[in-house]
């Protein structure tokens, strides 16, 4: 039975199967949310958080979905049409709740070695090793796209409620994996945290000796004024 389930898991598509991962995930993170616990923190790690600029808009559109569910229920006579749209509509509330407490539960991590743990809920997550970064700086963008947004001049953006706040330049281009599963790879990562002063000091400070320029160390700047995007 187990080798059936596993052959016809693997019979589905890669985009499909990820898809599903991403849903289990995202339920579970519910639980770790109510238990307010996080996922993937050591000891001596930093969590960074980066949900602010879309907190009030997921709520807002859970608040639009649970009146709507509520009105379907009272408004649909048949029961069996009335079953599937309750199923489905509350099916996609507790989803929807689930998506942001992944992203809450599943923070940005700047390592106690020095790497770097860059996420995007249960959806996104990329591990840049110790020592790889080579700059890391101050960078307020407000660009458009996707929430994972390659660009043409080989960077990559995670885009948080229409904005980035932080840029870090890698030493060598870095495979990273989309959602759906497809790859790509990038030489400069941006990315938001709610505190990029906290995340870029943490960072700096437990980057190893002899990374970054010259085996000088990490280079940091504060402040960048926006480039276009």
């Amino acid at each position: 039975m187990k080798h059936l389930v596993k052959g016809l898991w693997e019979l589905l598509p890669l985009s499909v199967r990820r898809l599903v991962v991403h849903e289990v995930r995202a339920l579970y993170s519910i639980w770790l949310w109510l238990l307010r616990r996080r996922h993937g923190i050591g000891p001596g790690e930093h969590a960074a958080g980066y949900t602010a600029p879309q907190t009030a808009t997921m709520w807002a559109w859970v608040f639009i979905s649970l009146v709507e569910t509520v009105a379907l229920a009272v408004i649909i006579p048949w029961p069996l049409v009335h079953a599937i749209t309750l199923y489905t509509s509350l099916y996609g509330l507790v989803l929807m709740v689930g998506i942001q407490a992944a992203c809450v539960t599943r923070p940005h991590v700047v390592g106690a070695d020095g790497s770097l743990r860059l996420r995007f809920g249960a959806l996104f997550d990329l591990r840049i090793p110790a020592g790889a970064v080579t700059r890391v700086r101050i960078d307020r963008r407000f660009p458009e796209g996707r929430m994972v947004q390659p660009r043409d001049d080989g960077s990559l953006e995670l885009i948080v409620g229409s904005q980035t706040t932080l840029a870090v330049e890698l030493a060598e281009p870095l495979t990273y994996v989309r959602p759906l599963g497809r790859r790509g790879t990038a030489h400069t990562i941006r990315f938001h945290a709610d505190d990029p002063a906290a995340l870029m000091e943490a960072l700096t400070r437990r980057t190893p000796a002899g990374s970054g320029p010259a085996g000088s160390g990490l280079a940091k700047s504060g402040q960048a004024e926006p480039e276009p995007a």
